[in-house]
């Protein structure tokens, strides 16, 4: 098959990153496989061997209508067989093309529970008709936005993320040498990854931080993610009035997220809202215990293996991280073997291509 797949940008993000890795293994199936990025090469990117071919739409709307007929002249000559949608601007992008380009199926990914208010919910319904099939990340998120009417539930299948098991292994020596590095010394060191966003709903952990610090002052909060100056400004002074700044570490974008994750102690998920997070499931794949928001569709990643809590709510957030930190060492590390287990068995990125190989062939069959 010929599969394009559509993305906003190759940003550093877990959608981008799940796309590529989908998009990575397709090839390695012996698929001819395109990206097409809306946006402009950006500064910072998950970097890739596949073929890119970059529309360069800026923010206004001639720069739009010129890049969608860039776009049909690419596909009409490339025909693909799939052209596979990530996120809502590519999603809305890529339907209208529909009619204009000869492609058997376009097919929307949403990655959510929420990709923005009322007029970006019309236009998934508005364009809906020009859309053959939908996956969602979720359950949670495909009820969302069936329970919004902005999708066809006939049209929905949902297909949960999925990681690189062989990449996120547990290495001993690896977990030594970072601590080293990062001035872990003997402190419980809790790993919190995801960019820096009002979904993530970092306020919330640091307001639980504080409180756990109260009862378990051995204890260190390292933040890997990207923001705005404005956004990790506003989060470190909130920090610092809480009286937690000399212990919460600001990594930034990381590249080395096996190592981070081997140095930790624990893993916390602190969103308001999330689809089915990537840093989650990488943490339990590194045989982390886990403390996280009840957002979207965590608890179908975590089941049983994991602490859930309320999001919003960090006295419940606190008290749940310190009841991993009074477990004895061996019941913690129980509950990471039971989580890496859960993740080889549900979610490896392996099973997930053969999925969707499967559901892109089932495309060809007129939809019931």
């Amino acid at each position: 098959m010929r599969i394009v797949y559509m993305l906003t940008s190759l940003g550093i993000g877990g959608a981008e990153r799940l796309t590529l890795a989908l998009a990575e293994r397709m090839r390695e199936r012996g698929h001819a496989v395109v990206l097409l990025t809306l946006r402009p090469r950006l500064k910072k990117e998950w970097p890739t061997s596949l073929p890119v071919f970059r529309l360069g739409v800026r923010k206004n709307p001639l720069s739009v209508l010129a890049a969608f007929f860039r776009a049909r002249r690419y596909l009409h000559d490339l025909r693909p067989d799939i052209i596979h949608s990530h996120g809502f601007h590519a999603s809305i992008f890529a339907r209208p093309l529909k009619p204009l380009v000869p492609v058997p199926a376009i097919v929307a990914t949403i990655h959510n529970v929420y990709e923005g208010g009322r007029l970006r919910m019309l236009a998934y319904r508005f364009t809906d008709p020009l859309c053959d099939r939908i996956t969602a990340v979720s359950q949670a998120v495909a009820d969302r936005f069936i329970a919004l009417k902005a999708i066809s539930a006939r049209k929905c299948t949902v297909i949960p993320n999925a990681i690189d098991i062989a990449e996120f292994t547990p290495d001993r020596s690896r977990r030594v040498q970072t601590r080293a590095a990062l001035g872990a010394h003997a402190d419980f060191i809790w790993l919190a990854a995801g960019r820096i966003a009002p979904a993530k709903d970092h306020s919330n952990l640091l307001r639980a931080f504080a409180g756990l610090r109260a009862s378990q002052p051995g204890t260190q909060l390292w933040i890997a993610g990207e923001g705005t100056d404005a956004q990790r400004n506003s989060l470190q002074s909130l920090a610092a009035l809480l009286g937690v700044n000399g212990s919460v570490q600001w990594l930034g974008l990381r590249h080395d997220m096996p190592a981070l994750l081997d140095a930790a102690d624990a893993f916390v998920l602190s969103s308001a809202w999330e689809g089915m997070p990537l840093a989650l499931a990488e943490a339990m794949a590194m045989e982390k215990p886990v403390v996280a928001t009840d957002a979207g569709g965590v608890g179908e990643l975590v089941g049983e293996t994991g602490i859930l809590v309320p999001p919003h709510s960090p006295e419940q957030l606190a008290r749940a991280m310190c009841s991993v930190m009074i477990k004895d060492e061996e019941a913690r590390q129980a509950q990471g073997r039971a989580a890496r287990q859960r993740i080889e068995q549900n979610f490896s990125m392996e099973s997930r291509a053969a999925d969707y190989e499967a559901f892109y062939t089932g495309l060809r069959r007129p939809v019931a």
